[in-house]
């Protein structure tokens, strides 16, 4: 079972980020509600993808979320693709 907390900080520098998220686990997509969970490589692609095709971090269209887990993402309204 996956935990849906954020990594310990140790694990952090090894996992893929994006260099304006480099301290979180969890992205969400404004635009579509969206949450995107860094540590698993496809959602990771699929994050990469958006960010490069709709400018996501110059339109500040990314949502991180504190404490760093899916619970806070979903009080905010984001849900898993």
């Amino acid at each position: 079972m996956r935990s849906e907390q954020a990594p310990a900080r140790a694990m952090v520098a090894s996992m893929p980020r994006l260099p304006a998220f480099a301290e979180h686990r969890f992205i969400g997509t404004r635009d579509d509600m969206t949450l995107f969970d860094c540590d698993e490589a496809d959602d990771f692609e699929r994050l990469e993808a958006r960010v490069a095709s709709d400018d996501l971090v110059a339109t500040k269209g990314l949502q991180s979320f504190s404490p760093d887990t899916v619970a806070e993402a979903r009080n905010r309204g984001f849900r898993r693709s």
